[in-house]
């Protein structure tokens, strides 16, 4: 089962898919995912506000942000962003690394925002890996969904090296 506390007995548990480093070249076009449900507190948002020095009323004052066209506080998106990580490590594993980094992103959209309290997962496609010294290179495009909305809340094409 998932570590969120608003899992439902009916979510899948979902499936890690564990890739040998050699092997991550043939995975190109794959999907990996979708992660499980992770719900965003009113809480993890005031903290990461309180981190960050993001203290716009949008995200922090209810009240406030019920005259928005919101109509409730919403989530910073970098702190979606921020979930990738553990959320992709639930899908996909490449093993066989001495290290992996990110590298860092080459598309960052929020189509729609995550309204505090919402549940959010990922799934991720491997849509390119190369030739580094001493690794790879490998390029996942991350589409966040948020329970119940049509629109994704962010996409995010990532990239990863990885080094033997």
């Amino acid at each position: 089962m998932t570590s969120d506390p608003a899992a439902t007995a009916t979510d899948p548990t979902p499936l890690l898919t564990s890739v040998p480093l050699d092997d991550l070249p043939s995975l190109v076009g794959t999907t990996f995912g979708p992660s499980s449900w992770r719900t965003i507190t009113q809480e993890q948002v005031d903290r990461f506000a309180d981190l960050t020095g993001d203290h716009n009323p949008i995200h922090l004052a209810p009240e406030f942000a019920a005259g928005t066209p919101f109509g409730g506080t919403i989530v910073h998106g970098y702190l979606t962003l921020a979930l990738v990580v553990p959320l992709m490590a639930e899908v996909v594993e490449v093993t066989g690394v001495g290290t992996g980094v990110n590298y860092g992103l080459d598309r960052l959209r929020f189509p729609a925002p995550v309204r505090v309290g919402s549940r959010i997962r990922v799934t991720s496609t491997l849509t390119s890996v190369s030739d580094v010294p001493g690794g790879y290179q490998a390029v996942f495009e991350n589409t966040f969904e948020a329970e119940g909305q049509a629109k994704p809340a962010a996409v995010a094409v990532m990239i990863v090296r990885y080094y033997r």
